[in-house]
């Protein structure tokens, strides 16, 4: 009996992990610490308004997801073009993410900037439900929550990389060169064309070295409509027969919605509610990096072992307590910057198991084949609710605006986030293991 265990950083594992390492120039120099903080600075306007107007783009821009992601992952498994579409979505991601640097430090290039923000969180999405469709290719039932783990900190060592040369290259840059001037913001705006060229190189080796999945059926073309009568079937089937893998799906649709909300608004609240300068909030990012990388890996770990429910839901209750402490840090400390980077370096830790072990557990129940179209579903529920994190920030601000001082509403936006966190939790709590395959429920000749 062969007891050899099987590999873990396989060539095709560290391929696929390089597009998460990519990707983190996207979500934190890009969406988190330094362009979306640029965004809502005094430079655009009011602080407050800005980061309102930040999140309803964002919000729309889930509303756009939810709407168009059916066709994603139902096409690219149904006609074997999951690693094209990957490509091209990627491609997508870094042009939008190249023409920010366009976006000048004026009140009247705010819309603009956000719009292409959105535009960009609306492609990565695409490109990440045929990424993450590749996880069950590349590892094995036994290493899946370790290779996902894997992944998520690679993501979060690769931002760690790509703050480090943002900030010692274009805002506190170690040395002179005509990048890092800040006439007109040119080093800010020069930040968004490295992103660009950083995420895109990392999103190459995994479109070599990972095979085109295989054509399952063949198709003509289908309509929106009909897209959507397949989703409808789809959910229906996993309702009669799998109830708690919907089930799972809802919840995780929620309490992703706000881990994203964590990063996203994360640099925002650090520069207008504690005050924190661009250099800080990426001198913090770096360090909240690390610390996320670390437990993403043991999340990854104890997901093999202990399940990914059992992770997920200690994950989410860490952020609850973590993000309570941020928002009273204003009140009980004395250096309110101490309680920040205390709870804000807790939130941080628990973030990565939570996105790790929910991206596994839809992983462990999609069949060879079937896998873009249940992550197509996974992508659906999630930015069906998209709207809601953003939304409850922006909502939270705008009732504790008239009953607080200027510039410390922004701080209510965290009590926003945190009921959609509680939300996902008291969803996911009934959830149990689903006894069949989702695959099984796919078909519905199946029994």
């Amino acid at each position: 009996m062969d007891t050899q265990r099987p590999r873990l950083f396989t060539k095709q594992v560290l391929a696929w992990a390089s597009w998460d390492w990519g990707s983190a120039a996207i979500n934190a120099v890009m969406t988190t610490f330094v362009f979306t903080v640029y965004l809502t600075s005094s430079t655009f306007g009011d602080v407050d308004e800005n980061s309102a107007a930040l999140g309803t783009g964002l919000a729309i821009a889930g509303f756009a997801i939810a709407l168009l992601a059916p066709v994603t992952g139902q096409r690219s498994d149904a006609g074997g073009r999951r690693r094209f579409w990957l490509g091209v979505n990627s491609v997508l991601v870094a042009l939008t993410t190249a023409a920010c640097f366009f976006v000048y430090p004026e009140p009247g290039f705010l819309v603009f900037g956000i719009t292409l923000i959105a535009l960009s969180s609306v492609f990565a999405e695409f490109a990440t439900v045929n990424y993450y469709a590749m996880l069950p290719q590349i590892s094995t039932p036994a290493t899946i929550g370790r290779v996902s783990g894997f992944g998520w900190s690679m993501g979060y060592l690769g931002g760690i990389l790509a703050l480090a040369i943002v900030l010692f290259g274009f805002v506190q840059p170690a040395f002179d060169w005509p990048g890092a001037s800040e006439d007109n913001a040119f080093n800010l705006r020069l930040v968004a064309v490295f992103s660009a060229l950083w995420f895109f190189a990392f999103a190459l080796p995994v479109l070599f070295a990972v095979p085109e999945n295989k054509r399952t059926v063949a198709i003509g073309k289908v309509s929106i409509l009909e897209s959507y009568r397949q989703l409808g079937r789809h959910i229906a089937r996993l309702f009669r027969t799998s109830r708690h893998t919907l089930y799972f799906l809802l919840a995780s649709a929620v309490f992703r919605d706000g881990l994203a909300a964590v990063f996203t608004f994360g640099g925002i609240v650090a520069a207008g509610t504690f005050g924190f300068e661009t250099s800080e909030v990426i001198i913090f990012a770096i360090v909240g990096n690390v610390v996320a990388a670390l437990g993403a890996l043991i999340g990854g770990v104890l997901d093999d072992r202990v399940g990914p429910k059992a992770v997920i839901v200690a994950a989410l209750l860490g952020l609850i307590v973590a993000g309570l402490g941020v928002f009273l840090a204003p009140v009980t400390f004395a250096e309110p910057t101490t309680g920040f980077w205390i709870f804000g370096l807790a939130l941080t830790f628990f973030v990565g198991p939570a996105q790790s072990s929910s991206r596994a557990y839809i992983a462990r129940l999609a069949d060879e084949g079937r896998e873009g179209e249940i992550f197509g579903l996974y992508a659906t529920t999630g930015r069906a609710v998209s709207f809601m994190a953003p939304g409850m920030f922006t909502l939270a601000i705008v009732f504790a605006t008239p009953h607080v001082g200027q510039g410390e509403a922004q701080r209510f936006g965290i009590l926003g986030i945190l009921v959609v966190l509680v939300a996902g939790l008291a969803l996911l709590l009934p959830v149990r293991k689903p006894a069949v395959h989702v695959s099984d429920v796919s078909d519905p000749r199946r029994g």
